[in-house]
């Protein structure tokens, strides 16, 4: 899973956030989206696309599925 944000289409709404913390933050200044994990873990996956879809302005854009952890030797 690859995750995109275009700050400049943010409108502020905090979705993101408020969605997947672990994911997105936002700017404590102009209050657009903040990327903390482009390739987010699999454990974050559908937080991380629930707040795509959350997402008012369409800023947030995912890509591929989420990558698995490696299964133990």
């Amino acid at each position: 899973m690859e995750i995109s944000v275009d700050r400049k289409r943010c409108c502020g709404a905090g979705m993101c956030a408020l969605t997947a913390p672990e994911v997105f933050d936002q700017d404590r200044k102009v209050g657009r989206v903040l990327l903390l994990d482009p390739a987010p873990p699999p454990h974050l996956a559908e937080a991380a696309g629930q707040a795509a879809e959350l997402c008012p302005a369409g800023a947030i854009t995912v890509s591929g599925a989420p990558v698995s952890p490696s299964a133990p030797e």
